[in-house]
C-alpha cells in the first residue's frame, strides 16, 4: 500500500455532497453508488441463505444414511441452493459492482436511467421472497433440480410456480439493470475515452449486459411453458401430449451456457483490473482480451448441448458440440496466458485483492481443465450427473466468481468507505477459504469417477471418506466467510485508519482520480481529455 496524495482541482465536485437521509435514501435512491451499496449487501444476504442450504446439504451427506431431512426436503434444499447463488448472489453481485464502478471508471455522473435501476434493484427483494416462502407453502419448494428439467417441473406444487414468478421477475430486473450498462457505456463516457482505452470491466460487464439482454428472453420462454403446461393443458414437455421433454433443456440450456459467462465474465474483468494494478504493469495483450473476451460471449451460444450428452443424441450432433466446447478453451486459455505474462518480472506486491486474483486464476484454471474433460462426449456420458460434474462448476463458479468478488470487495472497499480494512484479517480471510475450498470440493472429483451420482441424499458406504471430508471443509469454508462480513464493517465503522485517494501505487483508472471516500455525486462535470489521455498513458508506462 502506497499513500499517493489527492490530484489537485480534478472536477469530480465533492462539495456537492447532498444525499437524503433515512430510509427514504434507500428506497427511492437513484444514485448510482447507493443503488450499487443495496445490491451488494442483497447479494451478500442472499449468499448467506443460500450457503446455509449448502450446509444443510453437506451435513445430511456426513455419513451414509439418511440422517437429517427426508429426502423430498434434501432435493428442495439442492434446487433452491443453485437457484439462489446464480440469481440472488453471483449475478446481483456483480450487476452491484458495475452500478458501483462503471460511472466512475468512465467519467460518467450516474447510469444513464436513474429511476430504472431504482425499479431494477427493488424487484430483487419480492422475487427473493417468492423463493424463500416456497418451503412452506404446501408441497414444498421446487424440487426439480436448478434446471427445472420437465417432467418434473411440470408435476410438482405451487412452490413450483412461486419458483417461475420469481424467474421472471429476476429475470426482467436483469435486463433492465443489463439496458442501463449498455446504454451508459455506449453514451456516456468521457469525452477522449474511446472504446478501446476503456477499463477490461467495463468491456467485460458490457459484453455480459448484451449476453443478458440476448438469454433471459428465452430462460422466461422455458419457464413459461412450463406453466403452461402445469395450468392451461398444453403439452410443450409432456410426451403423453405429443410433447418433447428434451425440448426443455434444448431451450433452457441455451440460456443455460451464456449463463455461466454471464457469471464468468465480469470476473475476468475484476482480475483484469486487480492483477495489472498490484503487478505494477499494463495488462498484457489489452486488445486480445477484448477479442478473447467477445469471442467466449458468441461461442458460448454455439455450445449448449454439451450438457446433453446422454439424451441420445445423434453423433454427428456430439462431435459438433464437442469440437465447439474445446474451441471456447482458446480464448479463455488466451485470458490466462495474459494474466500470467502481465504477473511476470512485475513488481508484484501480494496483498489481499491480489491474493484472491491469483487464487482466481490457479483454480479457475483447474475447473476449466475440468470442463475439457467432459467436453469429450465419451468421457461425459460416463460422468454426466455425478459429483465430478458437480466440483467441475464448483471450480468455476466458487473459485471463478465468487474469489473475483471478494477480490473486488477488498480492491474497491478503500474507495467506497473511505477506510482501509484490516490487510491481516483479507490475508487470513483468503487463506482460509483457499484451503477449505479445496477441500470441500477437490475430493467430488474423486467420488464423480468412482460414480456418486449428485443430488442423492443416501449413498453407498464406500463413498463414506470422501464425502465426510467434503462436509468438514464446507462446514469451515461457509463460516469462513464471515471473516469478510467482520472486515467489511469494521472498514464502514473506521478500519484501520483513513485510506488515500489512491491507496494501490499501481491503480491507473478514473476511479482513483477522485477522493476516498468517492462523494456522493462525482464527474457531474466530465473529466478532461487530458486526464483521460494522462491515464492511459499512465497505463501504458507504469
Amino acid at each position: 500500500m502506497t499513500t499517493v496524495t489527492h490530484a489537485p482541482d480534478l472536477p469530480h465536485d465533492d462539495h456537492h455532497d447532498h444525499h437524503p437521509t433515512g430510509l427514504a435514501r434507500w428506497l427511492t435512491a437513484t444514485n448510482h453508488k447507493d443503488i450499487g451499496t443495496l445490491y451488494l449487501w442483497f447479494a451478500f444476504t442472499m449468499f448467506i441463505s443460500g450457503g446455509v442450504l449448502a450446509l444443510c446439504i453437506r451435513l445430511e451427506l456426513f455419513s451414509p444414511g439418511l440422517q437429517f431431512f427426508r429426502p423430498e426436503l434434501f432435493n428442495q434444499f439442492t434446487t433452491l441452493h443453485g437457484l439462489i447463488m446464480v440469481f440472488g448472489a453471483i449475478m446481483p453481485a456483480f450487476t452491484g459492482l458495475a452500478n458501483w464502478q462503471i460511472p466512475l471508471m468512465i467519467g460518467a455522473p450516474d447510469m444513464a436511467f436513474a429511476r430504472m435501476n431504482n425499479w431494477s434493484f427493488w424487484l430483487l427483494p419480492p422475487a427473493a421472497l417468492l423463493l424463500m416462502i416456497s418451503f412452506v407453502v404446501p408441497g414444498g419448494a421446487a424440487a426439480a433440480g436448478w434446471t427445472l428439467y420437465a417432467p418434473l417441473s411440470t408435476q410438482m406444487g405451487m412452490g413450483m410456480d412461486l419458483t417461475i414468478f420469481a424467474i421472471h421477475i429476476m429475470g426482467i430486473s436483469s435486463i433492465m439493470g443489463a439496458i442501463n450498462i449498455v446504454t451508459t457505456i455506449l453514451n456516456m463516457r468521457a469525452p477522449g475515452m474511446t472504446m478501446m482505452k476503456m477499463p477490461m470491466f467495463c468491456w467485460t460487464t458490457l459484453i455480459t449486459a448484451y449476453l443478458l439482454i440476448a438469454v433471459m428472453p428465452v430462460l422466461a420462454g422455458a419457464v413459461t411453458m412450463v406453466l403452461t403446461d402445469r395450468h392451461f393443458g398444453t403439452s410443450f414437455f409432456n410426451a403423453a401430449g405429443g410433447g418433447d421433454p428434451v425440448l426443455y433443456q434444448h431451450v433452457f440450456w441455451f440460456f443455460g451456457h451464456p449463463e455461466v459467462y454471464i457469471m464468468a465474465l465480469p470476473a475476468f474483468g475484476v482480475v483484469s483490473q486487480v492483477i495489472p494494478t498490484f503487478s505494477r504493469k499494463p495488462l498484457f495483450g489489452y486488445h486480445s482480451m477484448v477479442y478473447a473476451t467477445s469471442s467466449i460471449a458468441i461461442l458460448s451460444f454455439m455450445v449448449w448441448a454439451h450438457h446433453m450428452y446422454s439424451v441420445g443424441m445423434p453423433v454427428t450432433a456430439q462431435l459438433f458440440f464437442m469440437y465447439a466446447t474445446t474451441l471456447i478453451a482458446v480464448p479463455t486459455g488466451v485470458k490466462v496466458f495474459n494474466w500470467i505474462a502481465t504477473m511476470w518480472q512485475g513488481s508484484m506486491s501480494l496483498e489481499t485483492p491480489m491474493l484472491f486474483a491469483i487464487g482466481f486464476v490457479c483454480l479457475f484454471t483447474l475447473g476449466g481443465l475440468s470442463g475439457v474433460v467432459l467436453s469429450i462426449a465419451a468421457v461425459d456420458i460416463q460422468l454426466h450427473d455425478t459429483y465430478y460434474v458437480v466440483a467441475h462448476f464448483h471450480y468455476v463458479l466458487v473459485a471463478g466468481a465468487l474469489f473475483s468478488l471478494f477480490s473486488a470487495v477488498y480492491y474497491w472497499l478503500p474507495k467506497w468507505t473511505g477506510y482501509m480494512y484490516n490487510e491481516k484479517m483479507g490475508k487470513f480471510h483468503f487463506w482460509w477459504s483457499m484451503i477449505w475450498f479445496n477441500v470441500t470440493f477437490f475430493p467430488m472429483h474423486f467420488l464423480g469417477l468412482a460414480g456418486m451420482p449428485r443430488r442423492i441424499p443416501d449413498y453407498a458406504t464406500q463413498f463414506t471418506e470422501f464425502n465426510t471430508m467434503a462436509s468438514v471443509g464446507a462446514m469451515m469454508f461457509g463460516f469462513g466467510q464471515l471473516i469478510l462480513l467482520y472486515n467489511v464493517i469494521h472498514a464502514i465503522r473506521g478500519g484501520v485508519g483513513p485510506a488515500p485517494q489512491r491507496p494501490w501505487e499501481g491503480a491507473h483508472t478514473l476511479e482513483w482520480e477522485v477522493p476516498s471516500p468517492a462523494p456522493f455525486h462525482t464527474w457531474e462535470t466530465p473529466p478532461p481529455v487530458e486526464l483521460v489521455d494522462k491515464l492511459s498513458a499512465a497505463q501504458k508506462l507504469h
